[in-house]
């Protein structure tokens, strides 16, 4: 049976942990393991937290929950930490206030994965469709931007296509492909894209779900820091693709931004 790390990196959450800690709670699938990496909140996160171990003691949850806590240098050196840590066969990051959106989300995905791929040769990346929530957890809207049928490293020229969420990587892969620390808001856009480029290099697959499997906390760091992230990936944009199509793009984006409006 695939077994499944998902990632909850906290700080001070506790106003939205819980609707992530029961999302994880509630999935079918048992083989997982529940990774949560806290930062040393001093707000109400660490009570929640033990309730929910408390709520997951018996046989009716067999999850494994894992706590690390400890002060870190930011969200992505938190991940980092989290990826070489983490048993699962694929990793997957579901932060406070996220949560997936169905409780067969990680069964559905396992079924696909073990019904179509040979265990040695399982798809690098497993990818799918994320909804917008808000604050309370209902539903904003689907994600404007949308998974590609077939995923390819190139894709993300054309910005974020699948969110960082809702795109699940083999452990062994993401292991050797850690966080860039030098970067504060799109270490995970850039993190992606050297995934993508390791999984084409090794001739694996990037796995189409045609599944939502995420509702996304619409007001992340990134989003709080929009100006400064679009710089970020401006950057990014030029290391991974040149700089003549990073700035053909952000053209793009910002024309598109205008006829949206």
């Amino acid at each position: 049976m695939i077994r499944f790390t998902v990632v909850t990196v906290t700080y001070n959450a506790g106003a939205t942990i819980r609707r992530t800690l029961d999302s994880v709670s509630q999935q079918t699938h048992t083989a997982v393991e529940h990774l949560i990496v806290d930062g040393c909140s001093n707000d109400s996160t660490m009570t929640e937290i033990q309730h929910y171990v408390e709520r997951n003691t018996d046989e009716r949850h067999p999850h494994q929950i894992v706590l690390v806590r400890e002060p870190d240098n930011g969200l992505y050196d938190a991940m980092n930490k989290a990826i070489l840590q983490a048993k699962g066969d694929y990793i997957i990051f579901l932060n406070a206030g996220d949560k997936f959106h169905s409780p067969t989300t990680l069964a559905e995905v396992a079924a696909q994965l073990e019904a179509r791929y040979n265990p040695s040769r399982r798809p690098a990346v497993a990818y799918g469709e994320t909804d917008l929530v808000d604050n309370d957890g209902h539903f904003l809207r689907h994600r404007r931007l949308q998974a590609p049928e077939q995923l390819t490293s190139g894709c993300f020229l054309s910005g974020m296509l699948v969110c960082h969420q809702s795109f699940y990587v083999r452990t062994d892969i993401a292991r050797s492909n850690l966080y860039d620390l030098r970067f504060r808001f799109s270490a995970d856009y850039d993190w992606c894209i050297r995934v993508m480029r390791r999984a084409e290099k090794r001739h694996l697959t990037l796995h189409n779900t045609h599944l939502i499997l995420t509702d996304y906390l619409a007001e992340g760091m990134t989003t709080r820091n929009h100006r400064r992230s679009l710089m970020e990936r401006l950057r990014l944009m030029g290391r991974h693709y040149g700089w003549g199509h990073a700035i053909a793009a952000h053209g793009w984006f910002a024309v598109r931004a205008i006829i949206k409006r």
